[in-house]
């Protein structure tokens, strides 16, 4: 047997069978109470848009809640499920319909969790949505109090229109988004 490592390879493109679903994107059904929009373009390290990545979402309830068994107050019982899958279309456009999260009570200011898969990756890629009416939160957070304010507005969605945030996800380059190490 060998001590040798297997090479990675790339997570993308895609074969789409199985990997997105019609409604993937509604984290909630559009119209419920507290529905938000967002929206946005992944582009790459030239700014061009990438059309066949993906993107994945998970949260907490409305009110800072999982229902899963490792949330450390245990599941909500609200059956919310908190995940959401939308691929990027032909301009690199993404969009996830949910509702604003609680505070987790750890310190975190309201964020929902990012996956980003596309070509040319190795790994996945792990981001943050921060919310633009939560300065007093986001000043608090360990996780933007650390960045440099330029790098920590990577993180923060925009207004985009009632019930509409705006978040775009630069791969590299100027502007890159913030990304995680996992």
């Amino acid at each position: 047997m060998s001590d040798l490592l297997t090479p990675s390879q790339t997570v993308g493109p895609f074969l789409s069978i199985g990997l997105t679903w019609s409604d993937g994107h509604l984290v909630v059904p559009e119209g419920s109470p507290g529905a938000i929009r967002i929206s946005g373009i992944v582009r790459d390290g030239a700014g061009a848009p990438v059309p066949d990545g993906v993107i994945e979402t998970w949260q907490a309830d409305a009110d800072g809640r999982f229902d899963h068994p490792d949330d450390p107050r245990g599941a909500s019982g609200s059956g919310f499920a908190g995940f959401g899958r939308c691929p990027t279309d032909g301009e690199g456009h993404y969009q996830i319909v949910t509702v604003k999260p609680g505070a987790l009570g750890d310190g975190q200011a309201p964020h929902i969790d990012v996956t980003v898969l596309a070509r040319g990756l190795l790994d996945r890629l792990v981001t943050r949505i921060y919310f633009p009416d939560e300065t007093e939160a986001n000043a608090a957070d360990p996780l933007l109090s650390s960045l440099p304010p330029e790098r920590a507005a990577t993180l923060v969605a925009e207004h985009a229109g009632e019930g509409e945030l705006r978040f775009d996800i630069r791969l590299q380059g100027e502007g890159e988004t913030v990304f995680l190490q996992i």
